[in-house]
């Protein structure tokens, strides 16, 4: 079971609703593709039913996703790292600061550097303190955090 902020959960139950208004459009647009003949070498055809599979896909994923998923509350406490957390953490390897929010993994976006909680960074943050260090096993090597601020 994994676990989600409520903003998370609001966001795919929107994105699950919007996704679910399509399908109507969706079938009409291949109604009108196979009004216009053969079906082999008709690429709007082909181009309206990849859209179909792929919204159907995701209606699928998000269903799932909700189906599974505990709604948790963000960490308000600044003592420790937890999920909701935005953390200034510097990297001892290269000396490099880097802002952080921790999220549940609907929300992750690395460029907006919201991390999620399941990656191996947040794990290692998880439930530390300013000035604690966490070493992070990644692909270039172990890496050595350490946290400068929690907000």
């Amino acid at each position: 079971m994994a676990q989600i902020t409520q903003s998370a959960y609001d966001k795919l139950k929107t994105e699950l609703e919007d996704r679910i208004a399509q399908r109507p459009a969706i079938s009409e647009n291949i109604k009108k593709a196979k009004d216009m003949g053969d079906l082999r070498e008709n690429a709007s055809y082909h181009e309206a039913r990849d859209a179909q599979g792929f919204n159907e896909g995701r209606i699928k994923e998000i269903e799932e996703i909700l189906k599974y998923a505990e709604v948790v509350g963000t960490c308000q406490d600044t003592e420790c790292v937890g999920l909701g957390s935005k953390v200034l953490v510097n990297c001892v390897n290269n000396n490099l600061k880097m802002d952080l929010e921790i999220v549940s993994f609907a929300e992750a976006n690395p460029l907006q550097k919201k991390i999620s909680d399941q990656s191996p960074l947040s794990q290692a943050l998880m439930g530390k303190k300013v000035g604690d260090k966490c070493l992070v096993e990644t692909p270039s090597g172990k890496m050595e955090y350490q946290i400068l601020e929690i907000k």
